[in-house]
């Protein structure tokens, strides 16, 4: 049952990895402790799949800031 759901959450999340970073964030702030973990993760999964989190998006990396070339006195 559940390979079915990651299989049709994989479908419309390409990246393997981000479908695995979005789910377990997911089931962490979807949980409640008097339901089975499994069960959230379901429901999860079946979000995904009918497209409930797939307008996540990856964000721009920022170019790092320049290194200043080092100015060292020479020592003679």
């Amino acid at each position: 049952m559940r390979s079915e759901l990651v299989f049709s959450a994989g479908s419309r999340v390409a990246n393997r990895f981000l479908l695995s970073t979005i789910a377990m964030r997911a089931v962490h702030g979807l949980h409640i402790n008097s339901t089975r973990v499994e069960d959230t993760a379901n429901r999860v999964f079946a979000d995904l799949a009918s497209g409930s989190y797939v307008a996540v998006t990856v964000p721009a990396i920022k170019p790092l800031p320049l290194i200043d070339p080092l100015l060292l006195s020479p020592s003679i």
